[in-house]
C-alpha cells in the first residue's frame, strides 16, 4: 500500500515539476524573442541557448536533491509503519508464545528487520538484584554460544557510553577497536568473536525501560563499518520505547492469564485451569489414572480457634508439599476453602502409599511452623475418562474415610 502510494507521489510530482520547468522557459523565450530581436540571429539563438541549458541544469539539480528528500521522507515512512507493525503485530497474537524467551524472539527478528544495515541482533535481560546481563534472544548470532560469557552491565557498551546512566541509545561504528578495552577474559573475546555469522563491525545498543526500570539492552549489529547513523538513533530509540511497550502489555497479558487459571493464593491450578488441563490428561492404561480429592480436614477448627492466618499457613503447607511430593507429574489444583483436586497415575496402592506418607510428612512440618497437625482426608476413584462417575465416586471415598477418621480440634 505505501509502494503505491509512493508511486503515486512521484508521478504527480514529476508533472508538476514539468510544468515549473516548461513555463518558465517559455515565458523566457517569448522574452527573449521581444526585447532582443535586433541582436542577429545566430547571437540570440546562441545566448538563449546557453541560458536555458543553465536554467534546465539548475533546475534538474533542484529536481534531483527534491526527489532525494521525497525517497528519503517514504523510506522513513516505510520504516516507521514497520516500527507501529512490531506493536500491533505481536500483542494481539501474545498467547501463541509459549514464553517471553519466544515472545523477545519474535520481537527482535521484526526489528533486525526494520532498521537499515541491521543484519544481527540481540536482546540482553538484566537481573536487577545483580546487574548480571545473559541473553535472551538472538538473530544471526550463535545463542548458545552467547550464553557462555559470563559478564554483566558495567562492562556493557550502554552502561560504559552513557557513564551508567543508561539512558540512551549508543552507536559504535567500529567494534574492534571497543572490544581490545572491554574487560572480558580471552577466551570470552573470542567466543564473542566465533558466535557471530559474520564478524560484528558496527552496533546500535539501546536500553530497554518497563515502568522506570532498566529492563535489557536491544543490540542491533552490522558486518561493516559505519552502518548506522544518527537516523538510525532515533529509529531505535523509537523502535525501543515501543519494544518496552510491547514487552509490558504481553507480560500484563500474561498475568491475567495466569489469574484466569491459577489460583493467586496458593500457585496451583484452579478450577478453570484445572478444568482446562484435564481434556488434554493422557491415560496411562499400564499404570492406570486415578482422580484424587483431598481436603484439610480440621481447616475450620484452624480457622475459628488459631485464626485464618493459621488457616492461610495450612493451606500454604500443604500445597508445599503435594508440588514438592509430585513435582508437576500429576495434574493438581486448589478448588478453594479446603479442597485440592488431583488427576494421578498409578498404581493405585502406590499413589495411596504416597498419600500416607503426605500425612506423616506434615505431622514435623505443622510443628515447626507452630501449627497443630494439619489432618488431611482424601477419596480415590479410578478415572477412564468418565468424569462425572469418577467426581462421585471419589467424593464418597473422601465421606467415608472423614467418617472414620474424627477432626482433631487444633490449640
Amino acid at each position: 500500500m505505501l509502494h503505491n502510494n509512493k508511486n503515486i507521489i512521484e508521478q504527480f510530482d514529476l508533472k508538476f515539476h514539468l510544468v515549473l520547468l516548461g513555463s518558465p522557459l517559455i515565458l523566457l523565450i517569448l522574452c527573449w524573442m521581444i526585447f532582443f530581436s535586433a541582436i542577429s540571429q545566430y547571437q540570440s539563438m546562441l545566448t538563449l541557448s546557453l541560458v536555458c541549458i543553465i536554467y534546465i541544469l539548475g533546475y534538474s539539480l533542484s529536481y534531483y536533491l527534491h526527489q532525494g528528500r521525497l525517497n528519503r521522507a517514504t523510506e522513513h515512512l516505510q520504516q516507521m509503519h514497520c516500527i507501529n507493525d512490531i506493536t500491533f503485530e505481536l500483542i494481539p497474537f501474545s498467547d501463541q508464545y509459549e514464553n517471553e524467551a519466544s515472545f523477545l524472539n519474535a520481537l527482535l527478528k521484526k526489528a533486525v528487520s526494520c532498521i537499515d544495515g541491521a543484519e544481527m541482533g540481540t536482546i540482553i535481560r538484566i537481573d536487577p538484584s545483580s546487574n548480571a546481563l545473559y541473553f535472551e534472544s538472538s538473530v544471526g548470532i550463535d545463542l548458545n554460544k552467547l550464553r557462555q560469557v559470563d559478564f554483566n552491565l558495567n562492562q556493557s557498551f550502554e552502561h560504559r557510553f552513557t557513564d551508567g546512566r543508561c539512558d540512551r541509545v549508543v552507536i559504535i561504528d567500529n567494534m574492534k577497536h571497543i572490544n581490545e578495552q572491554n574487560t572480558l577474559t580471552k577466551n570470552e573475546k573470542t567466543i564473542l568473536f566465533n558466535a557471530p555469522i559474520i564478524p560484528i563491525y558496527s552496533t546500535l545498543s539501546s536500553p530497554i525501560h518497563i515502568d522506570g526500570q532498566l529492563y535489557g539492552l536491544l543490540n542491533l549489529d552490522s558486518g561493516s563499518l559505519n552502518a548506522f547513523n544518527e537516523y538510525d538513533s532515533h529509529l531505535v530509540k523509537l523502535l525501543t520505547h515501543e519494544a518496552a511497550n510491547a514487552i509490558n502489555l504481553y507480560q500484563k497479558s500474561k498475568e491475567i492469564q495466569k489469574l484466569t487459571f491459577h489460583d493467586p493464593q496458593t500457585g496451583l491450578y484452579n478450577r478453570n485451569g484445572f478444568e482446562k488441563n484435564r481434556l488434554e490428561w493422557k491415560i496411562k492404561p499400564h499404570f492406570g489414572s486415578y482422580l484424587v480429592l483431598l481436603n484439610i480436614d480440621n481447616l475450620t477448627s484452624y480457622n475459628k480457634t488459631a485464626g485464618y492466618d493459621a488457616g492461610n499457613k495450612a493451606i500454604h503447607l500443604l500445597c508445599h508439599h503435594l508440588q514438592a511430593r509430585w513435582k508437576g507429574e500429576q495434574l493438581m489444583a486448589y478448588l478453594g476453602g479446603n479442597e485440592f483436586i488431583m488427576l494421578c497415575h498409578g498404581p493405585q496402592s502406590q499413589l495411596k502409599t504416597q498419600l500416607i506418607d503426605l500425612q506423616s510428612e506434615l505431622i514435623p512440618a505443622s510443628q515447626q511452623v507452630n501449627l497443630t497437625l494439619i489432618k488431611i482426608n482424601f477419596g480415590i476413584a479410578t478415572y477412564q475418562g468418565q468424569w462425572d462417575a469418577a467426581f462421585l465416586n471419589a467424593k464418597h471415598a473422601l465421606k467415608q474415610m472423614k467418617q472414620a477418621h474424627p477432626i482433631n480440634t487444633p490449640h
